[in-house]
């Protein structure tokens, strides 16, 4: 049983780990500051997630596997903020010089 768990522990934080590395790569490979965004946060999410999943084997339960949560919980509360406040901050506003209105932002004739 022991070993299972250590297995599935491994199996976990390195599907994290390559989540991690899969939005590092989105963030530097990316266009602009919302994909990259997109990509960041999804990834990380995910990641985060795996990781946590495959520690709560390894914990004293239930106040270590709380733990875990909590701080999933909290950096995926977090991240959700932080991105909504970077998009709205980055996103162009109808207009601002130089900036042309998207097709749902025009006028009906």
């Amino acid at each position: 049983m022991t070993l299972a768990l250590n297995i599935f522990t491994i199996i976990c934080v390195s599907l994290g780990a390559v989540f991690f590395l899969a939005g590092t790569l989105g963030l530097l490979r990316f266009p602009d500051t919302l994909t990259r965004l997109h990509a960041l946060t999804k990834a990380d999410n995910l990641g985060l997630g795996l990781v946590v999943l495959g520690l709560l084997p390894q914990v004293a339960w239930p106040l270590g596997a709380l733990k875990l949560i909590a701080i999933w919980l909290f950096a995926l509360l977090a991240g959700a903020t932080v991105g909504q406040l970077l998009g709205a901050a980055v996103r162009p506003q109808p207009g601002t010089p130089g900036v042309r209105a998207t097709p749902m932002e025009e006028p009906a004739p």
